[in-house]
């Protein structure tokens, strides 16, 4: 955990409610660092069901591997997270990394290995000695308890300066739910499906299918549209629990259930949420960046080019300095590979219009466009001038302090 919280973290934390039928506990295992907190334990009292999006990258870890076979039974009694190692491209090793500790919470439990469910965040490439906490789980299991959501995302931290927690409530057929979420995440973050790691769990009665179809509408407009540095995460794991223990709920079996409203909606706030504390936990970052694109030619035109403002290390250092140089947001359009037209474009900092048809904005202001570059919250929008597609993403600046802490990463 880097010493100096982020200028952009939240001023408090919220209240997380207790969930009904989901205990936690955390444990020091010196996966990476001594007494510090590195493995987590979700139990979920009874089966839940369970939904899950996961990296897009073709080398991902054996975590990863393990989930995705595990998803399509539905059921989940148990995840074990770590930090400080990502078992990633660990070979062998990393499989039978991931089927000791599945066999260690499946015994501590009393469920089927196929009822668990892994995730590991930190260095790539070494292997993991699943030994360290696999003996603890038993312990953990008998001391877990329901209030212990702050506590629960600080032990899936790595380079994060702050727990990324977030809770919403929902009605489905009159009864009030309760949805709660953690997240981790601050470099390698250009999520493909989901962020590094986020877990996120509801009171509410709702079948796997229905849950794994509002999870992946859910994560299109919040996790993949943050992004902090382009890298895509080899361990890129978002799963959504369903406990089913809120007091008169009545089961829901499909996602186009009308009852979902309301649930559906409070679901990907929360998702948003938490992604944009991720991209607010930045490394290094000291502003954060909406990127709006309209009047592009269709919905993921617009989001292709938003992502090439986005991810520019010119126009993510330009923000870094302050310096309102449109011009690399003009490069970053044109290099999109999406269709645009130089004489029909339009970008504005803020409410500051700064081009227009081509061309700097007759009434160009630099002192106008500068004030709003020397905000924290810096919104960039730009019309392509062509269509109806739009989209909006959202990153943060590159600073020198983000070439420090991943220059010596892994010492």
């Amino acid at each position: 955990m880097s010493a100096t919280v982020s200028p952009l973290a939240p001023k408090s934390y919220p209240d997380m409610p207790v969930l009904r039928g989901l205990r936690m506990a955390t444990a020091a295992a010196g996966i990476k660092y001594k007494n510090r907190t590195d493995v987590l334990l979700m139990v979920f009292d009874e089966p839940a069901s369970v939904a899950g999006v996961f990296t897009r990258s073709k080398c991902p870890s054996a975590p990863v591997d393990f989930c995705r076979a595990n998803l399509g039974n539905g059921r989940a009694r148990a995840v074990v997270v770590n930090s400080g190692n990502a078992n990633a491209f660990t070979g062998v090793k990393g499989r039978a990394a991931t089927e000791l500790t599945a066999k260690s919470a499946s015994e501590a439990v009393g469920c089927d290995m196929g009822e668990i469910f892994l995730a590991s965040t930190g260095v790539i490439g070494e292997p993991l000695d699943a030994t360290k906490f696999a003996g603890v789980l038993g312990e953990m299991h008998e001391g877990a308890k329901g209030d212990f959501w702050l506590e629960a995302a600080k032990a899936i931290m790595t380079t994060d300066t702050y727990p990324k927690v977030a809770t919403r409530t929902a009605e489905i057929g009159g009864v009030t739910v309760t949805i709660n979420g953690i997240a981790k995440g601050a470099g390698m973050i250009a999520p493909d499906m989901a962020t590094m790691l986020s877990f996120v769990a509801t009171d509410a009665d709702i079948a796997p299918a229905a849950l794994q179809a509002l999870l992946s509408a859910g994560v299109g407009p919040t996790f993949n549209s943050v992004t902090v540095d382009s890298d895509t995460s080899t361990s890129d794991t978002l799963l959504l629990f369903a406990t089913g223990k809120a007091e008169g709920q009545v089961r829901v079996e499909t996602a186009e259930d009308p009852r979902l409203s309301s649930f559906r909606a409070a679901l990907n706030d929360l998702l948003k949420d938490l992604a944009l504390q991720v991209v607010r936990d930045g490394e290094g970052a000291r502003k954060m960046v909406e990127v709006t694109v309209t009047g592009a030619e269709t919905d993921l035109a617009a989001k292709r080019i938003a992502l090439s403002i986005a991810n520019s290390p010119l126009v993510k250092t330009a923000v870094a300095g302050e310096d309102a140089n449109w011009g690399r947001i003009v490069m970053a359009v044109g290099k999109s590979g999406e269709m645009a037209d130089r004489d029909l474009l339009a970008i504005w900092f803020g409410d500051v219009r700064v081009a227009v048809n081509g061309e700097r904005d007759a009434g160009y202001s630099e002192a106008a466009a500068t004030a709003v570059m020397q905000q924290e919250d810096i919104p960039v929008r730009v019309d392509i001038g062509l269509g109806e597609g739009c989209a909006t993403v959202w990153t943060c600046d590159l600073t020198k302090e983000y070439v420090a802490i991943n220059g010596d990463y892994r010492s």
